[in-house]
């Protein structure tokens, strides 16, 4: 939260008047802090006006100055949302390579061990962003967010909220494939070449099956326990398949294959070890 956005208190607060700007941005974020703490529904109703100004700690006659009707606040409220309607969750994911990875070092040994450690790190990151997913207030803030864009009428309000979405998806589709394909050169693999494709594509695929079962997940519970006991695509050790793992897994191993003109010699092998050892986690 920037500082503008930082309600101040005491002798500071009642020294001096808040610009409208200040004012928009208080209330903005009071009302994002609602959402994102219990959900979005696609009516906004569970939203109350008037405790969103209260939460903004803001003069109500210059929320109203500012928004005559509450209608005209939620339409804004709805445009900034979608600003931001892809939560990350990269501490976490990084926390879990570094653990998988630090592990099974000597899994860099052989092409057969080396993708039985990219199998293991799927496997675990797949369930991971699943569990993650399926219990955030903001990925259900996402879903019903898509929801309320489709309830929208033609208009430019609709325009402006497909605008911001669309913006949000290209920024984190990005962000996912760059994530694969630093992956997929560091552990030597490359995209299948008869497949014409690219990492975004890859990214855009493995976020579609994730989300699609994460939503079915939230009708039917039991898919988000289910588990399969085995060694597929290749993994050297048994474990637990979640449906997640299972989607992902067998998504990266179409797409990808190892890369036969990598010569993994002593110094390759040196090097990327080095680079594993070295992942930090980023700051806050």
């Amino acid at each position: 939260m920037t500082d503008s956005m930082r309600a101040p208190t005491g002798l500071s607060r009642r020294s001096r008047r808040l610009s409208d700007h200040e004012t928009e941005l208080r209330m903005l974020r009071a009302a994002m802090d609602m959402v994102h703490g219990g959900g979005l529904t696609v009516s906004l109703d569970h939203i109350s006006f008037e405790d969103v100004i209260r939460d903004a700690d803001v003069s109500r006659s210059a929320v109203y100055r500012r928004w005559p009707y509450k209608d005209l606040f939620f339409s804004d409220l709805v445009k900034e949302l979608a600003k931001d309607a892809t939560p990350t969750m990269v501490r976490d994911e990084l926390a879990l390579m570094r653990s998988v990875v630090t592990e099974h070092l000597d899994w860099l040994d052989t092409p057969e061990l080396r993708h039985s450690l990219v199998v293991e790190l799927c496997r675990q990151l797949a369930l991971l962003d699943f569990q993650m997913m399926y219990g955030s207030p903001a990925w259900r803030t996402y879903i019903a967010l898509h929801a309320t864009f489709m309830s929208l009428a033609d208009g430019e309000l609709r325009d402006q909220v497909q605008l911001a979405l669309s913006q949000s998806e290209r920024e984190r589709t990005t962000l996912v494939a760059s994530a694969w394909q630093q992956l997929a050169a560091l552990f030597g693999y490359r995209m299948r070449p008869e497949l014409g494709a690219g990492f975004e594509t890859l990214a855009t695929l493995l976020s579609a099956t994730m989300r699609g079962l994460v939503i079915m997940s939230l009708s039917e519970p039991s898919l988000a326990l289910d588990r399969a006991l085995g060694r597929p695509f290749g993994a050297d050790e048994t474990g637990e398949w979640s449906l997640a793992a299972l989607g992902v897994v067998s998504i990266a191993t179409s797409f990808l294959e190892p890369d036969a003109s990598i010569d993994w010699d002593d110094e390759r092998l040196a090097r990327v070890r080095s680079e594993l050892r070295q992942w930090e986690l980023p700051q806050d």
